[in-house]
């Protein structure tokens, strides 16, 4: 791991880390190639990052009627419209990852609505970016549009938390200068 501070704050990881967090950080080693710098960020205070992870893990991971890589659309899609550089960094490494399209990665940092989408992509990302710029407009049509294309209402729900999720997680990245891990910006290209 780096000595470099993933954020702007004078916040470091404890040291040790508890046996558990250890191991996870270990698994993100072996699975990823590195500590995502979120974690390390986080790792000041455990039961913060916990905390953190137990929500990214079950909005991300979790069973849902999204896709992964329709989470991870989302991501990218919020975070270019709140100019958030490490989640655009990261999730659109994850997206180019996921896609196998290097050039879809890009297209949603840039502008989603340049990219070659199905109907149903290009709702959900419209209805992302409707919440994430304008959340008190979202009305039943709005949701409607949503429910044509073929979300359930599970999947509305799905696609509001996930929105929600980066809003909140963008707003502390740029409040804390959070740094993206550098294997971001080449990987999967």
């Amino acid at each position: 791991m780096s000595n470099t501070s993933p954020t702007a704050l004078d916040l470091p990881m404890m040291d040790p880390l508890p046996e558990e967090t250890q191991r996870y950080f270990d698994i993100c080693t072996e699975k990823l190639g590195m500590v995502p710098n979120v974690l390390k960020a986080y790792a000041f205070d455990i039961d913060k990052l916990n905390t953190f992870t137990a929500m990214y893990n079950e909005i991300m991971l979790g069973d849902s009627g999204l896709s992964k890589l329709e989470r991870e659309m989302i991501a990218v899609v919020v975070s270019a419209i709140n100019k958030c550089f490490y989640c655009l960094v990261a999730h659109g490494a994850a997206v180019r990852q996921l896609s196998g399209d290097p050039m879809l990665g890009e297209m949603l940092v840039m502008n989603y609505r340049v990219a070659k989408l199905d109907a149903r992509q290009r709702a959900m990302l419209d209805f992302a970016t409707q919440l994430t710029t304008a959340s008190a407009t979202v009305e039943e049509t709005d949701r409607n549009a949503l429910r044509v294309v073929g979300f359930s209402d599970r999947d509305i729900w799905d696609i509001a938390t996930v929105i929600g999720f980066y809003n909140m997680t963008n707003r502390i990245a740029s409040g804390t200068d959070m740094k993206p891990n550098e294997e971001y910006h080449a990987a999967f290209r």
